[in-house]
């Protein structure tokens, strides 16, 4: 038979035909173009979610006076967009399982640049803070799903690695984002419209920037087919054959002969799908939905998965109360340590600091709406950009390393190193050395692509991204209670804000070791003798 595939090394001209898994399948696409590709589209949404999400802390300072915002407004503004997130995760997760998951990302990618685009030209607090949460509310489809989205296209070999992958792409996403505000806020053009009486500023285009990532993601997905293993485990064995061989064309740029795969087998997991499949179709009405969406969820919360769903819930909760929570004070903090210049002051009694001349007078806050009000100071971009640094860099050598060393001593590691350095903040009075360890503190996000690597690996197709959906959507509710708690409690018991936060981590790495067969390593010898490079 012509163009058979060699699944193990024959000698020349003996064909070799057999049903194969889906696995071995993927590995024969080899790895190329598509895969690729794939990481950086995925790292580029990756960091689409953190410019609609933490971009807007850029944008607060300086928009005050165009929005006439208090400072609860602010914090209000600050967390929106993470409750959008919250909200839609379940819905996005259940449409992802059982519709695909393309039709969830690519839809949700250009509502996130719409709502983007027409949040630049609100007029006051609550057009703009409406807009921010549908913002969240569509770009939760994206982030949660596009974890599923990569690793289905890639072998069980090569699936954390693709994700630790497009995690990279993520972190130098991340390091663009204090540039790119640098360059776009701190110009001084305006020109006012009219029709809408209102004033066109910087900010207002660097929402639209922030916006550009999705638009740009959206296009490029559009001619990319649905996830082999997602159309498998629909029962389309055609669909995701075709969809293998097209990876393969590509990844060999049409070089090698075309894959002639006569079946693949039939899992376990696909014959547990058969039922859901038949009821997804079927499924119309309000109710039926809700129906369907109970019980596309609820076996997370039964045995066998009750377990791994609790844990993995749980360290993006932790993970996500420090690495966003404290984020949305990192400038105010590291600024009042920069401003008084002392060469010895705790963090916390950099926050309490009040000069001599402003002691004996009640501040709250004067609100100067000139030009200056307009732009950021140049040492917030110069320390988030060390710390997307460390972010990008991290993420690489995490991707190195990952199938060697295993998820597990990543995970200690990274959380032990930054819950101890929360804790050191409370004691240490070196500014500098300060600084540093707050920087160290917020880099427990390394470990929220751990965690999401090892969330696939837990669960089966048709509950994965499910799975990851809830476990982000946990995240997220660490986001909105870790900004809360830090506006709670930074003037009144500032000690304690830096104590919570690093014991919750040190915690997160005791619990890391109860995640299921967390102790194995990626097996680094391909299953079948075809490279995947």
């Amino acid at each position: 038979m012509e163009n058979a595939i060699d699944v193990i090394p024959e000698p020349k001209h003996v064909n070799y035909q057999r049903s194969i898994t889906l696995d071995d399948a993927l590995s024969l696409t080899k790895f190329g173009k598509v895969n690729y590709f794939l990481i950086i589209v995925a790292g580029t949404i990756l960091a689409a979610v953190l410019l609609e999400t933490l971009g807007i802390s850029y944008v607060i300072p300086v928009a005050r006076c165009d929005l006439e915002m208090t400072t609860q407004e602010k914090g209000v503004l600050s967390a929106v967009s993470f409750a959008g997130i919250i909200v839609s995760s379940h819905l996005w997760g259940f449409l992802a399982d059982t519709r695909g998951r393309k039709k969830v990302i690519v839809p949700t990618l250009f509502l996130t640049f719409f709502c983007s685009f027409i949040s630049s030209f609100s007029t006051n607090f609550w057009l703009i803070t409406v807009l921010r949460f549908f913002a969240g509310f569509f770009i939760s489809g994206s982030s949660a799903t596009i974890y599923a989205y990569v690793g289905e296209f890639h072998n069980r070999r090569n699936g954390s690695r693709a994700i630790m992958g497009a995690s990279f792409v993520f972190g130098i996403g991340c390091l663009m984002l204090p540039a790119i505000a640098y360059f776009v806020i701190n110009q001084e053009w305006e020109f006012t419209i009219p029709l809408v009486g209102m004033v066109y500023r910087p900010w207002r285009l660097f929402l639209v920037v922030c916006g550009m990532p999705s638009l740009v993601c959206g296009l490029a997905l559009l001619r990319f087919p649905e996830s082999p293993k997602f159309v498998f485990m629909q029962g389309k064995k055609d669909e995701a054959i075709e969809t293998i061989q097209w990876m393969h064309k590509l990844n060999t740029s049409g070089k090698e002969a075309k894959l002639q795969i006569v079946s693949i087998i039939d899992e376990t997991e696909a014959q547990q799908t058969k039922a859901r499949r038949k009821e997804a179709g079927a499924t119309k009405g309000f109710v039926a939905l809700m129906k369907l969406m109970w019980n596309q969820t609820a076996p997370l919360f039964m045995t066998p998965y009750l377990n791994k769903t609790a844990i993995v819930c749980v360290l993006q909760f932790g993970i996500y109360l420090t690495s966003n929570g404290m984020y949305m004070f990192f400038p105010y903090i590291v600024n009042r340590i920069a401003e008084i210049k002392m060469d010895r002051t705790t963090a916390c009694n950099a926050v309490r600091f009040i000069p001599e001349e402003l002691a004996a007078v009640n501040v709250t806050e004067v609100l100067e709406c000139d030009a200056q009000s307009q732009k950021l100071d140049i040492s917030t971009y110069e320390h988030s950009f060390i710390l997307e640094l460390m972010y990008a860099l991290g993420f690489a050598v995490i991707g190195l390393v990952i199938n060697a060393v295993g998820k597990l001593p990543i995970l200690v590691f990274v959380f032990v190193s930054c819950g101890v350095s929360g804790i050191l903040m409370v004691y240490i009075d070196v500014p500098a050395l300060v600084i540093w360890l707050y920087l160290i503190l917020l880099t427990c996000g390394f470990c929220i692509s751990v965690v999401n690597a090892a969330t696939i690996d837990l669960f089966p197709t048709n509950l994965r991204a499910m799975a990851v959906c809830i476990s982000l959507m946990c995240g997220r509710a660490g986001s909105v209670v870790g900004a809360n708690m830090v506006g709670l409690l930074l003037d009144s018991n500032c000690e304690l804000t830096f104590w919570i936060s690093g014991a919750s981590l040190i915690g997160c790495g005791v619990l890391s070791f109860f995640i299921p067969n967390i102790y194995k390593r990626t097996i680094t010898e391909p299953r079948v003798s075809v490279s995947s490079r």
